[in-house]
């Protein structure tokens, strides 16, 4: 009897099951909307645990290397909070660096690129009439066009409609621009108040967690899930510590070369690489493209010996150094770090680029495990 109870609640379980998914496939732009409502209440707070996730690391380091030997009660109840505010100051730091030493140039850049303008278009004016001086037949081919027959009325009528529609826009474009900002300067600040939160309660808030899932959970499942928990936290750890080591690593090698064939702007362009190379294997050419902007602006033959130095580097680094340093801390094989790059690059954009790898390299890892224990240790891989 019992056991013909339990089954009608099987069934009844996944007719209930079938019919909700059915549902959802019926109206899957209100599932869409719903999806992406909740997603903007809780935005903040997911852009919070994911910004602890990544200060954690220089927490839990400081804490171990600052306070781990003490035994002063003050100073262990003082190292969590003085351990968060480090990390945010670390961070900020690195910022306010990138910005000093990027900004002010890119501003003179621009300035000696408006000087430069009208000697620019001069020589520009110079060439063409010089042009039009050579080849008679350009000219006629200017006198053949037809320019009178234009209706500058109509034109000029409908350059005032586009300005008064246009004005409207713009005022609209406005009032939507300054919400929007204002409303990510809110998320910001909530974002950063959860973090720090987060931070400063993180055994409490796993401890509840546990709690929850070993209420709810099988042993086999909570056992697991813990296992695998675990698994992606190191990976997710190991990647971003390899990420940054591969950044200063390319952002150094980009100075050193740089001040060898003396090109100008050398540790602004290094400095610029190595923040923008946080991006995998793709964040670099941001950096390039900006730093061949500035040398151009200096000198147009040593912009294009830069990209020629640009290419050689980035190959010594996307297929040496970022392969063996990322791929080695996470633990997977180069050709897996390559195609998970690509695949995340292609789904999520630079977002994709960033996860993927530690969510390719636990996966990989259950893998190993599962093929492993099924072989019984006979073919490993």
């Amino acid at each position: 009897m019992d056991l013909n109870r339990n089954n009608m609640k099987k069934i009844r379980g996944l007719i209930i099951f079938t019919a909700i998914v059915c549902l959802a496939v019926i109206k899957m732009d209100m599932v869409m909307k719903g999806i992406f409502f909740g997603f903007g209440i809780l935005k903040p707070f997911i852009y919070g645990a994911v910004a602890a996730f990544v200060l954690n690391i220089p927490m839990s380091a400081m804490e171990k290397r600052i306070f781990g030997k003490t035994k002063n009660p003050n100073m262990q109840k003082a190292k969590r909070p003085v351990s968060i505010l480090l990390s945010f100051a670390v961070i900020i730091l690195a910022m306010a660096i990138v910005a000093v030493t990027v900004v002010p140039q890119l501003a003179k850049t621009m300035m000696e690129l408006g000087n430069k303008i009208p000697a620019f278009l001069g020589s520009l004016q110079t060439s063409l009439e010089q042009l039009f001086a050579s080849r008679p037949e350009l000219a006629v081919m200017l006198d053949e066009l037809d320019i009178d027959s234009i209706n500058w009325e109509s034109v000029l009528s409908g350059i005032v409609d586009f300005m008064k529609n246009g004005l409207g826009s713009v005022v609209t474009s406005t009032v939507i621009m300054a919400s929007t900002i204002i409303g990510g300067v809110v998320n910001l600040f909530v974002s950063l108040v959860f973090s720090f939160y987060v931070l400063a309660q993180k055994e409490k808030l796993g401890n509840q967690v546990k709690r929850i899932m070993h209420a709810y959970f099988s042993k086999n499942l909570y056992e697991r899930t813990l296992e695998i928990a675990s698994l992606a936290n190191r990976n997710f750890t190991y990647f971003i510590t390899g990420q940054c080591m591969e950044a200063v690593i390319l952002g150094s090698m980009f100075v050193v070369a740089m001040v060898i064939f003396r090109f100008p702007y050398a540790l602004l362009v290094g400095v610029l690489i190595a923040f923008t190379a946080l991006i995998p294997i793709v964040g670099a050419f941001i950096g390039c493209f900006v730093g061949t902007f500035l040398i151009m602006v200096d000198d147009p033959v040593k912009a294009v010996w830069f990209l020629v130095l640009f290419i050689v580097l980035q190959q010594i680094e996307g297929n040496l150094i970022y392969p063996h340093v990322v791929g080695n801390s996470v633990g997977l094989p180069s050709i897996w770090v390559l195609a998970a790059v690509t695949v995340g690059g292609s789904l999520m954009g630079v977002a994709g680029m960033l996860i993927f790898i530690p969510i390719v390299s636990t996966v990989y890892a259950l893998l190993r495990e599962d093929v492993n224990k099924k072989n019984n240790g006979r073919i490993k891989i």
